[in-house]
């Protein structure tokens, strides 16, 4: 194998990290999911998950997928929206068209929607920008109609409160935070 060709499998620091990163959002949801249907404690959960959680069987490919994600990350997500989840619920209650609030939202959107507003609020070292494309790619896994342009714009209007400055150029999302 020559040297341009070693070069091209081994994947780059930074391809790297956002892929970790994306999987500990993934597992993240997943874990906030299972918490509200569920009920249990953040931490038993997050260990859960990172003891038995970390593969994704696809039977239709007779497969399985180990996901390297980034740990650190994935109980921060979990562990902090679980201590902030009165707090978040009511920013999100303020980001939501309609006056009804984050309540009426379906609980898998609703996780989606909290992890993004925690990551937002608390997570400085990632960029706004990346954090809301990501929960919006993670939004249109799972969603086929409007919710990954009400995740879109939500996670944009909070993150113009929470990041003003960094965020402050951005294009407006405008009134699509309407489900």
């Amino acid at each position: 194998m020559s040297d341009e060709e070693q070069t091209a499998t081994v994947p780059k620091p930074a391809e790297n990290l956002a892929a970790t990163r994306g999987a500990a959002r993934l597992m993240a949801v997943q874990a906030l999911y299972q918490l509200e249907m569920r009920g249990g404690s953040a931490d038993a959960t997050i260990m859960e998950f990172l003891q038995h959680r970390t593969e994704i069987v696809d039977e239709d490919e007779d497969t399985t997928l180990h996901l390297d994600a980034d740990r650190a990350l994935f109980a921060d997500l979990v562990s902090g929206v679980s201590k902030s989840r009165e707090d978040l619920s009511a920013v999100l209650d303020g980001s939501i068209d309609g006056g009804s609030g984050s309540a009426r939202l379906e609980p898998l959107l609703r996780a989606i929607l909290l992890a993004g507003a925690y990551e937002l609020r608390s997570r400085d070292d990632i960029p706004a920008k990346v954090a809301i494309s990501e929960y919006v790619h993670l939004t249109d896994a799972f969603f086929d109609g409007k919710e990954p342009g009400l995740v879109n714009a939500v996670l944009d209007r909070l993150a113009r409160v929470l990041r003003d400055g960094e965020v402050g150029n951005m294009k407006m999302a405008g009134d699509e935070a309407t489900l």
